[in-house]
């Protein structure tokens, strides 16, 4: 790891080699190592604060580590000078007296590490994260839309930098290849087959094993990849165990194993890119306007149409805006559409600010669902749809306006506790209700429309063990009862895990002498606690 830091430290940039045109159904992948992610992320936050900046000065970020201060992440700088991450931080100031540090924060790195993932979108939607300090890129098929492979490597590295992140970038045949040669041989691109040919002198640890397999192999004799790869593949399972020698074909590129992208891929993509940046609202709604019309051709030639739809902004500073935008029902009109997007553009509570200019947009049917074409009538238009319609185009709407979680319908639960048998959901949810109970004819209804959050204690008179209240005091006032039904026992459901419910109730459809009526439990039986039995309004009848 240290070596790899150390070269990773700048220098002279090498020519990049120009890559071959694709041929067969070889796969391609780009390797972006941020060797200094944590401290470029940390020098850019002091640079906005106006901080004491390192300027040439070594710069690290120190964590507690068993009560001692040590380096959890340092700069090219740092890393020429020797100081290495896991150091004492007393031992390092030693090594340089002119040390600038600053506490590490681990959830500011990986935020950026995931807007790194997205500027890097604009290449491609298959990007995947390479643990705390990478990502790998599919390009299989794109690299020839910006200038050849060459061009998307320097365009990759461009875009982080616009982040104020530095990076070293490879691509090869196998994601494993790929970030073995962005660790070791910097900015380079692997012809098609030249992958174990280029690995072969990479020391061992470009197999990112643990430390006890490092060791083994370096009593063994081994010292590159080369000298692994004249070895049987049998020979090094059997003596190092089968992970070292899958890890070992991945990264000679003789197995490739897919990357399991960030973020779902779209059943249909449209995009622009401009050779300008793009900064007027109307005019990238105008483009997006037209990528939403290709978008709905195709979901045409599927039958099908789209209930989510995601619009990407890409700015040239390498920051992404996203705009999803759910839909009630399958939909393929671009202008309803179009209107939803414009009244999200409207509503964001973070406008959509261009700053120097947008350099790609992109339109994404993220999920579809199959459409039937719309009857036709004599008039040559189609049959409009009253009511459901009419419904779910004021969900898109107050979707679109106020947000998805703030537009709910109600659902029924398959229990039969009274608190948790009815719920809401957002209205675009696939969440299915279960069948709402039935009332019988010309009876008053079992339960009431609305709970109390809260049940509420009342003092009651009633016969034990199991007579209704004859009359009970509720927020100071007296309530004479006339007619009372029950009683109708609850038990807390034992059967589901986690399950706290309070004791056995039993519940009574009271009505006093003015006509209001009441739900009325007790908690707790007369024969089966030491403590007295409770009671509490739970609800009221209309």
């Amino acid at each position: 790891m240290q070596d790899a830091l150390k070269a990773a430290s700048p220098a002279p940039e090498k020519p990049i080699a120009h890559s071959s045109p694709m041929t067969g159904n070889l796969r391609r992948y780009l390797a972006l190592w941020l060797p200094f992610l944590s401290t470029d992320r940390a020098r850019r936050a002091m640079n906005r604060s106006r901080k004491g900046k390192p300027g040439d000065r070594p710069f690290v970020l120190v964590e507690k580590e068993r009560g001692a201060l040590c380096i959890g992440a340092l700069d090219a700088v740092a890393a020429r000078l020797g100081l290495q991450i896991g150091m004492a931080l007393t031992q390092a100031r030693a090594l340089a007296p002119n040390l600038v540090t600053e506490e590490a924060c681990p959830e500011a790195d990986a935020a950026l590490l995931l807007a790194a993932a997205s500027t890097c979108e604009i290449f491609t939607p298959l990007a995947a994260l390479r643990g705390a300090d990478g990502l790998v890129l599919d390009i299989t098929g794109c690299a020839h839309l910006f200038g050849g492979e060459d061009g998307i490597l320097r365009r990759a590295r461009q875009r982080l930098a616009g982040l104020g992140i530095s990076s070293c970038a490879a691509i090869a045949g196998t994601p494993q290849s790929a970030w073995a040669f962005a660790h070791y041989r910097r900015n380079m691109v692997a012809q098609p087959g030249e992958e174990e040919a280029l690995t072969r002198d990479l020391p061992l640890a470009a197999l990112e094993q643990d430390t006890a397999t490092k060791l083994a192999l370096e009593r063994a004799g081994f010292r590159t990849l080369g000298d692994l790869a004249d070895r049987p593949s049998s020979l090094l399972s059997a003596r190092f165990g089968e992970e070292l020698a899958t890890s070992l074909r991945r990264v000679l590129g003789r197995e490739d194993i897919r990357i399991t992208p960030l973020r779902l891929t779209p059943e249909i993509m449209a995009e622009k890119h401009f050779t300008e940046p793009l900064g007027e609202t109307e005019s990238l709604l105008a483009v997006l306007e037209r990528l939403a019309g290709d978008a709905m051709k195709t979901l045409e030639a599927r039958g099908a149409g789209g209930r989510v739809f995601e619009a990407s902004f890409f700015r040239t500073d390498g920051a992404v805006r996203r705009i999803t935008i759910e839909t009630a029902q399958a939909t393929r009109e671009t202008p309803g559409l179009m209107r939803l997007i414009r009244l999200r553009i409207e509503t964001l509570a973070d406008p959509l600010d261009p700053g120097f200019g947008f350099d790609a947009l992109r339109l994404c049917v993220v999920r579809h669902e199959p459409l039937a074409e719309r009857q036709s009538i004599l008039d040559g238009g189609t049959a409009r749809e009253d009511g459901p319609r009419e419904i779910t185009d004021l969900v898109d709407r107050l979707a679109a306006r106020f947000g998805r979680e703030n537009v709910r319908r109600f659902i029924a639960h398959d229990t039969h506790d009274p608190a948790m048998a009815g719920g809401t959901t957002p209205y675009l949810s696939d969440v299915a209700s279960a069948p709402w109970p039935e009332p019988e004819p010309e009876q008053p209804p079992l339960r009431p429309l609305t709970l109390f959050r809260h049940p509420q204690w009342v003092e009651v008179m009633a016969e034990v063990p199991d007579s209704p209240p004859l009359r009970f005091r509720w927020r100071r006032v007296l309530h004479e009862v006339t007619r009372a039904e029950g009683p109708e026992r609850i038990a807390p459901e034992w059967w589901r895990e986690g399950n706290h419910a309070p004791a056995t109730r039993d519940y009574y459809r009271v009505e006093d002498a003015n006509g209001h009526r009441f739900w009325i439990f007790r908690e707790g039986l007369y024969e089966h606690s030491t403590a007295r039995p409770r009671w509490f309004v739970h609800g009221l009848f209309a």
